[in-house]
């Protein structure tokens, strides 16, 4: 059965039929995109929409937990209104053949760009702070606007999705849960590797500062145009390497230095990032901290010079700054 989220969308997926005739039932020339247990596919529908396409493998769709998963997906963006989060068109849910339709992002995986030597370029510093921010917005819109908390449980590069603009939107909220903040959550560990909180590794019990932990990661990757691997386990350690911070960045972009302003708004982006991968999650700021953070301007002591700047300094919060009006 083929259902639609949304009143107006059912003109454009009324039926079943349009979507196996505009992929041609899932031809492997229209896919886009493979992953673990599902492959996505782009499709033209017969009113000239183009829309993504993600569905579950044959044999997956059998399993019991990767089914709940799709449903829970379902559950979760029927519920969701934020420009910076993955609209949610329609779905189908059927043992045969079980597809979620999604607007289609036509750049892609935040993840995939950065891997990109070429597209990594034409995110230059001040769209890769852009995307931060809007990540940082609709995360806190899950923690702190909805009637029921959301965290999403898997917050990756991967799985934030830019559309020809290069826009952010946060997408794959297949193992997200809602949060009863009465109630000690116990779950299995979700999540992907690299990503996920320290405290996951010797406890069940996971809150919003899990989805924090990974925003400091993905802010990290972002700047430095590379997953931190290793660095991650330094950063609060007693010795924290003495880092430059110029060492950190990028080295396809050009410096930020040549742009007036934008080294501050690194410098503050590396210090909310540093504060989220703390290894005690009550000492994590809350995406609502962040997203006021990131709208107030900042201004670092004058006297600092950039090329000067080490991990450390920011991690010890040794650089200060002030509000500016």
């Amino acid at each position: 059965m083929l259902c639609s989220v949304y009143d107006m969308i059912m003109g454009m997926c009324s039926a079943y039929d349009d979507i196996i005739e505009a992929t041609e039932d899932f031809d492997i020339k229209y896919c886009i995109g493979t992953g673990g247990y599902g492959s996505v596919y782009r499709a033209r529908l017969p009113n000239g929409k183009v829309v993504a396409l993600k569905k579950l493998h044959t044999r997956e769709a059998q399993e019991t937990t990767l089914f709940k998963s799709f449903q829970n997906e379902v559950d979760m963006l029927k519920e969701i209104r934020h420009k910076n989060i993955i609209k949610l068109h329609g779905y189908c849910l059927h043992r045969r053949c079980m597809f979620l339709i999604y607007e289609c992002m036509e750049r892609g995986s935040l993840f995939w760009v950065l891997s990109n030597d070429k597209e990594a370029v034409e995110l230059d510093w001040k769209t890769r702070l852009n995307i931060l921010q809007r990540v940082s917005h609709a995360l806190s819109y899950i923690h702190h606007d909805c009637i029921t908390p959301i965290i999403h449980r898997d917050v990756t590069t991967c799985n934030i999705l830019l559309d020809s603009n290069l826009e952010a939107f946060l997408s794959d909220f297949g193992i997200s849960r809602l949060l009863d903040h009465e109630l000690s959550y116990h779950t299995t560990v979700g999540g992907t590797c690299g990503y996920i909180a320290p405290e996951l590794a010797y406890s069940v019990v996971i809150s919003e500062k899990c989805d924090v932990y990974s925003f400091g990661v993905v802010a990290l990757e972002v700047i430095m145009g590379k997953h931190p691997g290793e660095l991650l386990t330094y950063l609060w350690s007693k010795y924290t390497p003495c880092i430059f911070i110029k060492d950190l960045l990028d080295s396809r972009l050009k410096s930020p230095l040549l742009q007036i302003g934008l080294t501050q708004s690194i410098l503050l982006t590396l210090t909310l990032a540093f504060a989220c991968l703390h290894p005690n999650p009550k000492a994590r700021p809350t995406m609502q901290h962040l997203t006021r953070e990131f709208n107030l301007r900042r201004l670092y002591q004058d006297e600092l010079v950039f090329n000067e700047i080490t991990i450390d300094q920011l991690v010890k919060q040794e650089i200060y700054y002030v509000h500016q009006s």
